[in-house]
């Protein structure tokens, strides 16, 4: 494996850090001078970080319990910090390291000079920082790529992290969502919170829809995967109107809690050409804009 990797996209604008497993997009806005050392300094913390998760795997491989792991490292302790409050569910602190890289690297470039707006994206976990009065328009996924939608986030809402997860992504998933995407106040809670809330999209076991869900466990497609034996989903076949609805309705029900106990802002949860969501992002505070560039007719109906 090569060393970390830092280097300006063609654009000009935007820093790529790559390493390993990591690879981040980087954007903020400021003057060029004070642009360019807050690149230099994200891409300093940037450096150890793989290293640094690398040295507590064994610990952030093990279900979160009521007592939080002994880990050192500052992106395992955020890990830490954003399952904890999940700890009732099965969970790992590996359910938030996107998150996490993204809030560390985010914290250095923004300590390093005034940033008006940054944004820095691991792979669909977003960490932000928007001072007062600004605004960032962010993409969000809904596991088909005909179907784009996009969030208005402003210095003025309560969230600073979006994260995308379901059983289409780069993860494993125990639910069968396309995608759920979660707004929260950082990153890494929004990357815990979505793990579960897309784990939870799934129908009831012996129902007629579960054969057409084909599920491996994923210590077999990765033998050092934190999910052991689980079985997670590879692949979901047809589903009826109202079996989509049960999957969702499942989801939702998590994603509300979550929501009444504080955890996160808002949720949009995506199966088979419909979607489900909560809280602000389909309300006032937020500006939730459907694009869609083919087929509209699946779109499906989204509720609030």
């Amino acid at each position: 494996m090569t060393g970390p990797q830092a280097s300006l996209l063609p654009d000009g604008r935007r820093l790529h850090l790559h390493h390993g497993p990591i690879d981040l997009i980087i954007e903020a806005f400021a003057s060029e001078a004070d642009v360019r050392r807050a690149y230099r300094a994200a891409a300093r913390r940037f450096a150890t970080i793989l290293d640094e998760i690398v040295g507590e795997l064994p610990l952030l491989r093990q279900p979160i319990g009521p007592d939080r792991q002994r880990v050192h490292g500052a992106v395992a302790q955020r890990m830490i910090a954003a399952v904890v409050p999940h700890a009732a569910h099965f969970i790992t602190p590996m359910a938030a390291v996107a998150g996490s890289v993204a809030e560390e690297v985010l914290q250095a470039l923004v300590a390093a000079g005034p940033i008006a707006r940054a944004y820095v994206n691991n792979g669909g976990d977003v960490a932000l920082h928007l001072a007062h009065g600004e605004e960032l328009s962010i993409a969000i996924s809904q596991g088909d790529l005909e179907l784009a939608d996009r969030v208005v986030v402003r210095g003025s809402d309560p969230v600073r992290g979006i994260a995308t997860s379901g059983w289409r992504g780069r993860s494993h998933s125990l639910g069968i969502a396309d995608a759920v995407t979660v707004l929260a106040a950082t990153a890494s809670a929004a990357d815990a919170a979505a793990t579960l809330i897309a784990n939870a999209v799934d129908l009831p076991a012996g129902s007629r829809g579960q054969a057409v869900i084909w599920r491996q466990p994923a210590c077999d497609l990765s033998p050092d995967s934190d999910l052991g034996a689980r079985l997670v989903t590879v692949a979901v076949g047809h589903l009826d109107g109202a079996e989509v609805e049960m999957a969702l309705a499942a989801g939702l029900a998590r994603a509300e809690r979550m929501r009444h106990d504080g955890m996160i802002v808002a949720a949009a949860l995506f199966l088979a050409g419909q979607a489900v969501s909560c809280g602000d992002a389909s309300g006032r505070s937020f500006e939730l804009q459907q694009h869609v560039a083919q087929a509209p007719e699946r779109v499906g109906r989204t509720r609030h």
